[in-house]
Protein backbone atom coordinates (compact mmCIF):
# COMPACT_ATOMS: atom_id res chain seq x y z
CA UNK A 1 0.00 0.00 0.00
CA UNK A 2 2.84 2.50 0.74
CA UNK A 3 4.54 1.90 -2.35
CA UNK A 4 1.33 2.35 -4.55
CA UNK A 5 0.97 5.42 -2.36
CA UNK A 6 4.23 6.78 -3.27
CA UNK A 7 4.07 5.97 -7.32
CA UNK A 8 0.86 7.68 -7.32
CA UNK A 9 2.27 10.60 -5.18
CA UNK A 10 5.11 10.36 -7.84
CA UNK A 11 3.14 10.11 -10.69
CA UNK A 12 0.94 13.40 -9.68
CA UNK A 13 4.14 15.42 -9.09
CA UNK A 14 5.22 14.54 -12.37
CA UNK A 15 2.13 15.71 -13.97
CA UNK A 16 2.39 19.56 -12.17
CA UNK A 17 4.73 20.91 -15.71
CA UNK A 18 1.55 20.22 -17.51
CA UNK A 19 -1.68 22.46 -17.88
CA UNK A 20 -4.69 21.14 -16.48
CA UNK A 21 -8.38 22.03 -16.82
CA UNK A 22 -11.30 22.82 -15.23
CA UNK A 23 -14.15 22.48 -18.22
CA UNK A 24 -18.20 23.28 -17.75
CA UNK A 25 -20.10 21.96 -21.21
CA UNK A 26 -23.70 22.85 -21.73
CA UNK A 27 -25.50 21.70 -25.44
CA UNK A 28 -28.11 19.84 -26.74
CA UNK A 29 -29.17 16.29 -27.43
CA UNK A 30 -30.92 15.26 -30.57
CA UNK A 31 -32.08 11.94 -29.12
CA UNK A 32 -33.65 8.24 -31.13
CA UNK A 33 -34.88 6.10 -28.78
CA UNK A 34 -34.91 1.95 -30.26
CA UNK A 35 -38.08 0.14 -28.54
CA UNK A 36 -38.27 -3.72 -28.72
CA UNK A 37 -41.43 -5.03 -27.21
CA UNK A 38 -41.80 -8.58 -25.69
CA UNK A 39 -42.10 -9.91 -29.45
CA UNK A 40 -39.07 -8.22 -30.51
CA UNK A 41 -41.28 -5.82 -32.55
CA UNK A 42 -39.82 -2.38 -33.32
CA UNK A 43 -41.97 1.12 -32.56
CA UNK A 44 -41.72 2.89 -35.57
CA UNK A 45 -44.24 6.22 -34.21
CA UNK A 46 -40.94 7.18 -31.86
CA UNK A 47 -39.50 10.73 -33.35
CA UNK A 48 -36.76 12.48 -32.37
CA UNK A 49 -36.79 14.33 -29.35
CA UNK A 50 -34.47 16.83 -28.01
CA UNK A 51 -32.92 17.98 -24.60
CA UNK A 52 -30.29 19.88 -22.43
CA UNK A 53 -27.00 18.73 -20.94
CA UNK A 54 -24.70 19.94 -18.65
CA UNK A 55 -21.30 18.56 -17.60
CA UNK A 56 -19.04 19.82 -15.24
CA UNK A 57 -15.35 18.33 -14.93
CA UNK A 58 -11.43 17.76 -14.66
CA UNK A 59 -9.04 17.27 -17.98
CA UNK A 60 -5.47 16.31 -17.21
CA UNK A 61 -2.60 15.70 -19.58
CA UNK A 62 -0.50 12.86 -20.24
CA UNK A 63 3.58 13.24 -19.99
CA UNK A 64 3.57 14.01 -24.09
CA UNK A 65 0.64 16.46 -23.52
CA UNK A 66 -0.99 14.97 -26.38
CA UNK A 67 -3.41 12.93 -25.01
CA UNK A 68 -5.92 14.08 -21.76
CA UNK A 69 -7.66 12.67 -19.76
CA UNK A 70 -11.16 14.27 -18.85
CA UNK A 71 -12.88 13.51 -15.93
CA UNK A 72 -16.33 14.88 -15.25
CA UNK A 73 -20.06 14.65 -13.78
CA UNK A 74 -23.03 14.61 -16.07
CA UNK A 75 -26.54 15.79 -16.64
CA UNK A 76 -28.18 14.56 -19.65
CA UNK A 77 -32.14 14.78 -21.00
CA UNK A 78 -33.12 12.03 -23.32
CA UNK A 79 -36.32 13.02 -24.22
CA UNK A 80 -38.46 11.80 -27.46
CA UNK A 81 -42.22 12.10 -28.68
CA UNK A 82 -44.25 9.64 -30.67
CA UNK A 83 -48.01 8.81 -31.68
CA UNK A 84 -50.20 7.80 -34.28
CA UNK A 85 -54.11 8.34 -35.04
CA UNK A 86 -55.33 7.52 -32.04
CA UNK A 87 -52.67 8.05 -29.31
CA UNK A 88 -49.78 10.78 -28.51
CA UNK A 89 -47.00 10.12 -26.00
CA UNK A 90 -43.59 11.56 -25.02
CA UNK A 91 -40.84 10.32 -23.09
CA UNK A 92 -38.84 12.70 -20.97
CA UNK A 93 -35.66 11.56 -18.83
CA UNK A 94 -32.81 12.95 -17.21
CA UNK A 95 -30.08 11.19 -16.54
CA UNK A 96 -27.36 11.71 -14.11
CA UNK A 97 -23.84 10.03 -14.88
CA UNK A 98 -20.08 9.94 -14.53
CA UNK A 99 -18.64 11.24 -17.74
CA UNK A 100 -15.00 10.23 -18.85
CA UNK A 101 -12.80 10.14 -22.10
CA UNK A 102 -9.84 10.32 -23.94
CA UNK A 103 -8.97 13.39 -26.54
CA UNK A 104 -6.22 13.69 -28.70
CA UNK A 105 -4.58 16.87 -29.74
CA UNK A 106 -3.89 17.64 -33.13
CA UNK A 107 -2.58 21.24 -33.06
CA UNK A 108 0.77 22.32 -31.09
CA UNK A 109 -0.55 23.30 -27.94
CA UNK A 110 1.45 26.98 -28.70
CA UNK A 111 -1.13 28.04 -31.13
CA UNK A 112 -4.47 29.87 -30.38
CA UNK A 113 -6.53 27.07 -31.54
CA UNK A 114 -6.81 23.02 -30.85
CA UNK A 115 -8.94 20.36 -32.74
CA UNK A 116 -9.14 17.23 -30.41
CA UNK A 117 -10.96 13.73 -31.70
CA UNK A 118 -12.35 12.34 -28.78
CA UNK A 119 -13.28 8.52 -27.39
CA UNK A 120 -15.84 8.13 -24.32
CA UNK A 121 -18.32 6.38 -21.91
CA UNK A 122 -21.00 7.86 -19.76
CA UNK A 123 -22.30 5.26 -16.58
CA UNK A 124 -25.20 7.05 -15.29
CA UNK A 125 -29.14 6.28 -13.77
CA UNK A 126 -32.23 8.22 -14.17
CA UNK A 127 -32.91 10.63 -11.53
CA UNK A 128 -35.76 12.07 -13.29
CA UNK A 129 -38.41 10.42 -15.85
CA UNK A 130 -42.16 11.25 -17.12
CA UNK A 131 -43.71 9.37 -20.02
CA UNK A 132 -47.15 11.39 -21.18
CA UNK A 133 -50.56 9.42 -22.35
CA UNK A 134 -52.82 11.54 -23.96
CA UNK A 135 -52.40 13.49 -21.16
CA UNK A 136 -51.53 11.21 -18.47
CA UNK A 137 -48.89 10.78 -16.97
CA UNK A 138 -45.97 7.49 -15.56
CA UNK A 139 -43.49 7.70 -13.19
CA UNK A 140 -40.33 6.11 -15.61
CA UNK A 141 -37.58 5.84 -12.97
CA UNK A 142 -39.22 2.49 -11.19
CA UNK A 143 -39.58 1.12 -15.32
CA UNK A 144 -36.68 -1.35 -15.63
CA UNK A 145 -36.14 -0.93 -19.33
CA UNK A 146 -35.25 2.99 -18.42
CA UNK A 147 -33.87 2.73 -14.53
CA UNK A 148 -30.62 0.76 -13.35
CA UNK A 149 -27.21 0.78 -15.14
CA UNK A 150 -27.16 3.15 -18.18
CA UNK A 151 -24.07 3.02 -19.96
CA UNK A 152 -23.43 5.47 -22.86
CA UNK A 153 -19.92 5.57 -25.13
CA UNK A 154 -19.36 8.07 -27.35
CA UNK A 155 -17.34 9.50 -30.04
CA UNK A 156 -16.77 13.11 -31.29
CA UNK A 157 -15.07 15.88 -31.94
CA UNK A 158 -14.04 19.52 -30.17
CA UNK A 159 -12.40 22.72 -31.55
CA UNK A 160 -10.98 24.94 -28.83
CA UNK A 161 -10.13 28.32 -28.89
CA UNK A 162 -7.84 30.39 -26.57
CA UNK A 163 -9.58 33.37 -25.59
CA UNK A 164 -6.76 34.68 -22.86
CA UNK A 165 -3.82 33.05 -21.11
CA UNK A 166 -6.05 30.96 -18.74
CA UNK A 167 -8.67 30.15 -20.76
CA UNK A 168 -10.28 28.83 -23.79
CA UNK A 169 -13.79 28.42 -25.34
CA UNK A 170 -15.20 25.15 -27.32
CA UNK A 171 -17.43 23.88 -29.50
CA UNK A 172 -17.80 19.90 -30.00
CA UNK A 173 -20.48 17.03 -31.38
CA UNK A 174 -20.78 13.58 -30.31
CA UNK A 175 -22.19 10.50 -31.26
CA UNK A 176 -23.61 8.64 -28.48
CA UNK A 177 -24.97 5.14 -28.16
CA UNK A 178 -27.65 4.10 -24.84
CA UNK A 179 -27.76 0.67 -23.47
CA UNK A 180 -28.89 -0.11 -20.10
CA UNK A 181 -27.02 -3.08 -18.63
CA UNK A 182 -29.64 -3.95 -16.10
CA UNK A 183 -32.45 -4.47 -17.83
CA UNK A 184 -33.29 -7.89 -17.53
CA UNK A 185 -36.70 -8.23 -18.73
CA UNK A 186 -38.13 -9.56 -22.83
CA UNK A 187 -38.64 -5.41 -23.50
CA UNK A 188 -35.41 -3.90 -24.33
CA UNK A 189 -34.68 0.34 -25.26
CA UNK A 190 -31.41 1.65 -26.01
CA UNK A 191 -31.22 4.88 -27.96
CA UNK A 192 -28.58 7.45 -30.18
CA UNK A 193 -28.22 10.87 -29.75
CA UNK A 194 -26.06 13.42 -31.22
CA UNK A 195 -24.96 15.91 -28.88
CA UNK A 196 -24.08 19.63 -29.97
CA UNK A 197 -21.72 20.97 -27.48
CA UNK A 198 -20.45 24.45 -26.03
CA UNK A 199 -17.83 24.76 -23.55
CA UNK A 200 -15.76 27.05 -21.47
CA UNK A 201 -12.28 25.89 -19.78
CA UNK A 202 -10.45 27.48 -17.13
CA UNK A 203 -6.57 26.49 -17.23
CA UNK A 204 -5.36 25.43 -13.79
CA UNK A 205 -1.11 26.51 -13.70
Amino acid sequence: MKKLAFLLTLYLASQTSFAQEVYFYTGKNFTTYDYKNSSGATNSNLKNGTGNFYELGYSQPLSNEKINIHLGLALNEYNCVGGNNTNSYSWNTQYLGIQSHLSYSLIDRRKSYDILPHIGINSGTIISGKQTINGTYFDLTKEKEFSGLLATPSVGIQVKYNLAAAGYISLGYDYCKGFNLSNSTTQKLGFSTHQLQFGIHYVIK
